[in-house]
């Protein structure tokens, strides 16, 4: 199984996705993408809010080079809440994605797998060269990882709806 967890900032994604694995087993690795910038207080402060978050009995796994995700993905059994894709994109140089050794691993996983991902497609059209590419990275990667999830949930304001597969079935 499968299920992409999509919002846009604050929106209450990661909690979602923390609830979704919270009922699968008392075993779950989190994967964590961001690195933490030791000069830069907020983040550091949101990860630590983000730890305290998570449930004692997981165990944690930082991604810090962007094939750190896919192996991760193929190495445990455990079910997996990946938290997030928007800053695994960031890992990579020049923001390129090899999306087809993502969607390998995911698809190649027996257990249970919670994708956290920024919706990016409702902010402001950014104004810089950077933020577009970022957004058309992260939101064509988003509907690739749709493609194969088995659900999609997009969270806004802490409420969540479920979206029908893309071949309305």
């Amino acid at each position: 199984m499968i299920v992409l967890v999509l919002g846009g900032t604050r929106s209450g994604k990661s909690g979602v996705a923390e609830a979704i694995a919270g009922t699968l087993e008392p075993r779950v690795t989190y994967v964590a993408t961001a690195v933490v910038d030791p000069n830069d207080p907020d983040h550091a402060a949101r990860v630590a809010a983000h730890q305290a978050q998570r449930s004692p009995g997981w165990s944690t796994a930082e991604c810090e080079r962007p094939a750190d995700l896919p192996r991760l993905l193929r190495e445990t059994d455990d079910p997996v809440v990946v938290d997030s894709l928007g800053t695994w994109v960031m890992l990579h140089p020049e923001m390129e994605v090899d999306a087809g050794e993502l969607l390998a691993a995911l698809s190649d996983r027996t257990a249970p797998t919670v994708i956290v991902s920024e919706e990016v497609g409702l902010a402001v059209h950014p104004v810089s060269e950077l933020g577009r590419r970022f957004v058309d990275v992260l939101g064509v990667l988003n509907q690739q990882v749709a493609a194969v999830a088995d659900r999609v949930l997009l969270v806004v304001a802490g409420r969540v709806l479920e979206l029908p597969p893309a071949d309305g079935k």
